[in-house]
């Protein structure tokens, strides 16, 4: 089990929210109220079955044994501040996050490279090798691939994550930015992008010549510091800053943007990612961002 994240400054003290997310009909109404009453707290259901949180005026101080049981219960515990839940701002990462794929990993699977591919993807995910190195790396593994491989790939092996079309259709109705951001390509996210409806993506892009990979990406590539940077100049564009913004990832160049945000969750992300976060998703969908931010199933968009 991946221990508790050490103290994050975006958490100061004072009143927090514990939210309590499952897949539907996995949170049992009895587990809820036993915590609720074990905290002395009211009870508020947010999805009966699926998601409930509870207010409390402190971090209790068994909350992280709290958390631990929950997650070998298949539930998810996210203690948020009380104030400024819903953000003006979402931020997130595409790939094993909006999607359930690594898309350098599939195109290298039409290569054949796959494994080779998925190796190095792995090992930069988990922060073991340099972001940008490993791209160069993989990208180099694709050279003279047909440019029209994408086309297929996104037709064949790319789906969104449960969740996610409602998560950023519910934020943009209520006047959120929403920013597709990845170290991946813009010839899969601004696809992407358009089927979750976020308003831009923003990608590296891959080169190709004569309708072929040339196994080069262009430079500079987007990175963790360009995610970061990314998170400040959108806000900033809005007159808001980065705790206005909610960010998801699940890699290790996810961390700076995850940091920089008022809320920062790791979505079924690496063990080196959720040691470093206090938001963590590992059994709800992407719904446990708009339940984390105090919307009810009721208030979703269609």
């Amino acid at each position: 089990m991946t221990a508790p994240a050490p103290p994050d400054p975006a958490f100061p003290g004072g009143p927090l929210v514990a939210v309590l997310v499952a897949p539907p009909g996995r949170l049992p109404p009895a587990r809820a109220e036993a915590l609720a009453a074990r905290w002395a707290a009211p009870l508020r259901w947010l999805s009966p079955g699926e998601a409930a949180e509870i207010p409390l005026p402190a971090e209790p101080p068994d909350l992280w044994d709290v958390w631990a049981a929950l997650q070998a219960e298949g539930i998810d515990l996210l203690p948020a501040p009380a104030g400024g839940r819903r953000k003006r701002v979402l931020l997130a990462d595409m790939d094993s996050t909006i999607i359930g794929q690594e898309c350098i990993d599939e195109l290298a699977a039409e290569a054949g490279v796959g494994e080779r591919v998925a190796a190095i993807t792995a090992r930069a995910m988990a922060g073991e090798l340099g972001f940008e190195g490993a791209l160069r790396e993989r990208v180099a593994l694709l050279a003279g691939l047909p440019e029209e491989t994408v086309a297929r790939v996104l037709a064949t092996r790319i789906a969104l994550a449960p969740g996610a079309r409602t998560l950023v259709a519910t934020m943009a109705r209520d006047g959120a930015r929403c920013v597709l951001v990845s170290g991946g390509f813009l010839s899969f996210a601004r696809p992407v992008a358009a089927w979750a409806g976020f308003h831009e993506a923003r990608a590296n892009t891959l080169l190709a010549e004569d309708g072929r990979l040339t196994g080069r990406v262009a430079e500079p590539i987007l990175g963790r510091e360009a995610k970061a940077q990314t998170l400040s100049e959108v806000t900033a564009s809005l007159g808001l800053g980065p705790r206005d913004a909610l960010a998801a990832g699940d890699g290790a160049n996810d961390l700076g943007m995850l940091g920089l945000a008022g809320l920062g969750v790791a979505v079924h992300a690496k063990p080196a990612v959720q040691a470093r976060c206090r938001l963590r998703v590992n059994h709800a969908d992407l719904s446990a961002l708009l339940f984390l931010q105090g919307y009810a199933r009721a208030d979703f968009a269609a």
